[in-house]
């Protein structure tokens, strides 16, 4: 699976995870990986996929981890993001927006193995598909005076 799609299933877990209280959230990470196979149709009419969890006993288990290293530091990343979002506190962010700046943000600061470019590009491009229209240069613009 590509480091791309990882992040991706990351960011889903990270998201539905924060819809929840802090006792069920790691309940909530374990669900996702119970979810049926699902589908849809894109902007365009075309059926895609939208919840595949088809992966290896690993790729799972590194998720799951890094899913919960991320949660154990929202309110450090969330208190990083609040000191360069002008007139944004992560209060008043979507919760879209704000789960890829904390995914991002954790692996600018903690995963050695993800370049900043690469880390601030893939945040880029997640906001492009699940934020809203401006979300790309907001998550951009926050992302580019962290680093």
């Amino acid at each position: 699976m590509t480091r791309s799609k990882m992040r991706e299933h990351c960011f889903k877990m990270l998201f539905c995870a924060d819809f929840h209280p802090a006792e069920e959230k790691l309940w909530q990470i374990n669900q996702y990986f119970e979810e049926p196979k699902e589908d849809d149709l894109n902007t365009e009419g075309v059926e895609e996929i939208v919840h595949d969890v088809d992966m290896s006993e690993e790729n799972s288990a590194f998720l799951k981890e890094k899913t919960e290293a991320i949660m154990n530091k929202i309110p450090e990343l969330d208190e990083k993001i609040n000191e360069v979002a002008e007139g944004w506190k992560t209060k008043r962010m979507g919760r879209a927006e704000l789960t890829i700046l904390r995914l991002a943000l954790y692996e600018i600061l903690f995963d050695e193995e993800v370049p900043e470019k690469v880390a601030i590009n893939e945040a880029v491009e997640l906001g492009k598909k699940y934020g809203g229209n401006e979300a790309p240069a907001f998550i951009n613009g926050v992302l580019a005076k962290l680093v």
